[in-house]
């Protein structure tokens, strides 16, 4: 039935079916009355009432309902329904037109036909009461106004040939004899996308009540018992089993439920449903949003950019030709693209940028960054944080701690740093993919009274990091505080005047191991510190650096990122970071007798460091994340973060690794079983031999820096007390 001229490979999935989603809901519906379940059918949600921050009950059309907890999983309306409350729920779903066509019957058909995707034409083909169904995902998409949708009837909308055509070309290019196919219908349904392609799950950040089950796209009928069963786990238990960030609604911020944000960004999701997913994907719709003061200067000095939470942030710098480039005209904006799971086109430039941050002047927008201010009258902020760290924030004035926020099974729910800008008042940074997130694990342990006050000031500062041996240098030039190691030592704040701006929150550290600092500039001074930065920082031999340079830096300093390698499933045993828990504390944080128990217990996981050792980065397909892991032949886990290490000469991979008996259960992990290992990471079905690392390695520099080599991501046993500086914390 296939024209398979053209095809070099295709996988054949023996146990794949297909089932009738109406019956299985008829059939669920009719399970969930015997056992008690009230269901009401042609009705209709006119109103959701809250109290306290909680849903209260509802209005329908068929009267009011009390309830205790409220899941909104009403498809391509959750949108709407979500605007019913107060305060508004954001949902950021938008429908789009789905086609697919119905043949009259062919002779011969077999039932057993087997589902047909083909991902390079976007289409995919199934049998169907001995007829073919065929559809795809066109690669622009057409969003569709969903309010003017008000009942299940018009689900169905009106037929597109002209937007339908790409599609056909390629159903009949794949199935030649389709073009002599009798059509029986077309048919126009609605299919409802999140902005990045992936469905919405989860407790909501505005009503801690209030639960979303939404987005599933296509795949909804393959995903309901696993969303179903989360979403009852967070109901009954507080949380669930799996760590949910990639689905969970709070990695949305208001800006993604823009009605024209959605408009825009639509045109382009579905086509991802079938695209090739190459490593860093971007999207190219819903861009130019949130912009730090310095995007122009930067964009006209050859960056290009990724997004994250909406921020535009440089991931690398174009070298620009200065004879052809016209002064008075900005540069055009650039989206990043790898599109190869080989050597990447942008590896020299990444490599320019790392050794400036090794050797001389790095200079990083990290704009995007979270912050919030934390704040009270009396102690209660401290008393608040140390009940949420499981390190010790009650450290002098000036100082910076590095503390996970555990939940109640000791996974990270937040990793960030705390700067005690005064008795009474701590700025926190967090990881820019957090902002929602942190801000409701925050509020939701607040003191009732409002003793502790919450602020997010994510968009009042300008971030500036500067990296390098001679960033000292330069900032003393700039400032007439003292900057020595004596006066400002490594892992403290102090509040600075750079240039002629004042009530800049300077930080010495950098958040890649390498020596340096952060500034948060008050915005309206941010071009002006930044022009400073980059006059004198001539002589240093400043250059732009992006986000990729400063990833490699982090990945072989073995540092851990919250969303990539840290999880709510992960605990600082299993990460090498129990020198930064304090069982010790006069308040108990959450999660310490999880913590203390798997101390006694073992852990059955351990966060590695995997230098590929027979791998030719020039020729051999990389490690992008994700690889399994195997360990004297056998698997044992899998990767994380990866990069190439421009220092090791090697790809560099983060990962975990366990010890997993004949039945696939994870036993005690210990620090002999992990080192007395053979690695090897599977890429693309070709194992590569790895050397594994426990601890944060001695990278070889031209400049050696005390104050820098104290600070590790992992620490070494019977290390405690060789480390510098008065203010810094182990």
């Amino acid at each position: 039935m296939l024209n398979v001229d053209d095809v070099l490979g295709g996988l054949w999935i023996p146990g794949d079916g297909v089932g009738d989603t109406h019956l299985f809901c008829m059939s669920l519906m009719r399970e969930a009355v015997a056992n008690g379940v009230g269901v009401m059918e042609d009705c209709s949600i006119t109103a959701v009432h809250s109290k306290e921050g909680k849903v209260s009950g509802i209005d329908t059309t068929h009267g009011s309902i009390e309830c205790q907890y409220f899941v909104n999983c009403a498809g391509f309306w959750a949108r709407q329904i979500g605007q019913l409350a107060k305060p508004q729920v954001k949902v950021p779903l938008l429908p789009c037109e789905h086609y697919y066509l119905h043949t009259k019957r062919i002779d011969n058909l077999d039932p057993m036909t087997p589902v047909v995707r083909d991902p390079d034409g976007y289409i995919y083909l199934r049998e169907r009461d001995g007829c073919i169904l065929a559809g795809g995902f066109e690669p622009i998409a057409k969003p569709v106004y969903e309010e003017e949708i008000r009942n299940a009837e018009q689900r169905c909308v009106s037929e597109d040939w002209d937007h339908f055509h790409v599609l056909l070309q390629e159903i009949i290019k794949r199935v030649p004899s389709l073009s002599q196919a009798v059509l029986h219908k077309l048919c126009n349904g609605l299919e409802a996308f999140s902005p990045d392609c992936k469905w919405i799950v989860g407790e909501t950040p505005e009503m801690f009540n209030y639960h979303v089950a939404a987005g599933m796209k296509t795949v909804g009928i393959s995903a309901a018992g696993g969303v179903a069963e989360a979403t009852v786990d967070e109901i009954v238990d507080g949380y669930t089993k799996y760590d949910m960030y990639e689905l969970d609604i709070n990695r949305f911020l208001g800006l993604h439920n823009n009605k024209r944000f959605l408009r825009d960004r639509m045109k382009e999701v579905p086509g991802v449903h079938y695209g090739l997913p190459y490593p860093f994907y971007e999207f190219e719709m819903g861009r130019n949003l949130r912009l730090s003061p310095i995007y122009p200067t930067l964009r006209d000095k050859g960056a290009v950019f990724g997004q994250v939470m909406g921020y535009e942030r440089p991931t690398w710098f174009e070298s620009i030709d200065k004879s052809t480039a016209t002064p008075d005209i900005p540069q055009p904006f650039k989206i990043a693209h790898t599109k190869t799971f080989g050597k990447p086109h942008w590896f020299d430039t990444v490599q320019r940028e790392y050794w400036a941050c090794r050797e001389a002047v790095g200079l990083a927008d990290y704009s995007s960054f979270t912050k919030i201010d934390l704040q009270s009258q009396g102690n209660e902020v401290v008393d608040l944080l140390q009940y949420l760290c499981s390190n010790n924030v009650d450290v002098p004035v000036g100082s910076i701690i590095h503390t996970g926020m555990q939940n109640e099974r000791g996974g990270y729910e937040n990793d960030c740093s705390l700067a005690r800008i005064t008795e009474n008042h701590y700025m926190m940074i967090a990881p820019t993919i957090q902002q929602t997130r942190c801000k409701v694990w925050l509020k939701r342990h607040l003191p009732r009274n409002g003793a502790v006050t919450l602020s997010d000031v994510t968009s009042m500062y300008t971030a500036i990091c500067i990296l390098g041996p001679f960033t000292r240098s330069l900032l003393s030039e700039l400032t007439d505080t003292d900057l020595s190691p004596s006066n400002f030592p490594f892992f403290t704040f102090k509040e600075l005047d750079v240039g002629l701006a004042n009530g800049i929150r300077a930080m010495n550290l950098t958040h890649t191991g390498e020596l340096g600092y952060v500034l948060y500039i008050p915005n309206e001074f941010a071009l002006h510190v930044y022009n400073r930065l980059i006059t004198v920082g001539e002589k240093y031999g400043i250059s732009h650096v992006g986000y990729y340079a400063t990833r490699s830096l982090r990945v072989e300093k073995f540092f851990a990122f919250w969303g990539q390698d840290l999880d709510t499933m992960t605990t600082p045993l299993e990460c090498g970071r129990t020198w930064r828990v304090k069982f010790d504390k006069d308040i108990p944080f959450i999660g310490r007798d999880a913590l203390l128990r798997q101390r006694e217990e073992g852990i059955r996981r351990q966060y590695v460091q995997l230098l590929l050792t027979d791998h030719d980065h020039e020729l051999d397909l990389w490690s992008w994340g994700g690889e399994p892991i195997y360990r004297d032949g056998n698997y044992c886990g899998q990767t994380t973060t990866t990069s190439y290490g421009f220092t090791f000469k090697k790809q560099v991979c983060l990962g975990f690794v366990q010890n997993l008996d004949e039945d696939g259960v994870p036993q005690k992990v210990t620090n002999d079983y992990v080192l007395s290992g053979h690695y090897e990471i599977d890429i693309a079905g070709i194992r590569y031999a790895a050397k594994v690392n426990l601890h944060s390695p001695n990278l070889p520099t031209k400049y050696p820096d005390k104050e820098r080599d104290v600070y590790q991501a992992t620490r070494k046993l019977h290390e405690s007390n060789q480390f510098l500086g008065r203010h810094y914390q182990p």
